[in-house]
């Protein structure tokens, strides 16, 4: 089984076409499974790379998994604050 820790894309502040290429890296590179992560407002820029990637990259690609949750992460002021957060697992 492929490891999947080395195959999870970090959704963040750089483009959205960034993230697709880094997951068509992935693939190109031998992987069969690759994991898209994102928290908060990121989330719709997960769901468009996950998207771009399936209908316009690879066309085999299957989403083989949405899992969403709750994180509580702490902010500057050492705050709890709770954040939505997605894993999109993508399979060839």
């Amino acid at each position: 089984m492929d490891n999947v820790e080395g195959n999870t894309i970090f959704i963040g502040k750089k483009g959205t076409m960034s993230y697709v290429l880094a997951v068509i890296t992935q693939f190109n590179q031998g992987a069969n499974i690759v994991v898209i992560k994102a928290r908060g407002k990121t989330i719709s820029k997960a769901v468009d790379v996950s998207e771009i990637v399936k209908n316009k990259f690879v066309n085999t690609l299957k989403i083989e998994n949405i899992l969403i949750s709750t994180e509580e992460i702490s902010t500057e002021n050492n705050t709890p604050m709770k954040v939505s957060a997605i894993e999109i697992v993508l399979s060839k």
